[in-house]
């Protein structure tokens, strides 16, 4: 009798933590999807409305700002070209192949070399800015959006928006440009 009484106890134990996870895993998942819907919804913290005074609509109704949304916050990794890490020349690439349907070359350096220059009077949105950080040589580049304020990614904060006033950006800022047209 007492085995059987245990039997059922630990049975009974078994089956609440068994439920108990699954009700914690089906909580998770919708608060993840919760979270993921309103990157775009949430009308209080969205960085592109907060940085570039845009409306949800606008956001939505836009390859470009779509795709940066979708983006926002990916981490920097030298070299890297995924949402697990990307490099700022291969953050370029990917927004103007899935926006522009145009590959760029694969370094900063080279995407300038494919560039017209442009005066920044004449700068539109998804031109491109240069930036020598290191030295001599072009060693970043991001996607000019507009009011003074591009996207890029960065080494310390991954892909995020910033303004070219901003101290470090007006310092190293090099040039503008626009892709080439190829036949």
């Amino acid at each position: 009798m007492r085995l059987l009484t245990n039997s059922k106890i630990a049975l009974s134990v078994i089956v609440f933590l068994a439920w108990s996870c699954r009700h914690k895993k089906d909580i998770t998942k919708k608060i993840e999807n919760v979270k993921k819907d309103n990157v775009i919804k949430n009308t209080d913290s969205n960085p592109l409305k907060e940085k570039l005074g845009l409306s949800n609509k606008e956001i939505r109704d836009s390859k470009l700002f779509k795709f940066i949304n979708d983006w926002y916050g990916v981490p920097y990794k030298y070299g890297g070209c995924t949402k697990t890490g990307v490099y700022c020349s291969c953050f370029t690439n990917n927004l103007f192949e899935a926006v522009y349907g145009r590959k760029t070359p694969r370094t900063a350096g080279d995407i300038y070399k494919e560039c017209e220059k442009v005066n920044m009077e004449k700068i539109k949105q998804g031109d491109l800015l240069f930036f020598k950080t290191n030295g001599n040589s072009i060693s970043h580049v991001g996607v000019y959006l507009k009011n003074n304020k591009f996207v890029h990614a960065s080494t310390s904060k991954g892909v995020m928006i910033n303004d070219l006033e901003e101290a470090y950006y007006k310092k190293y800022f090099y040039s503008a440009g626009r892709l080439k047209h190829t036949s």
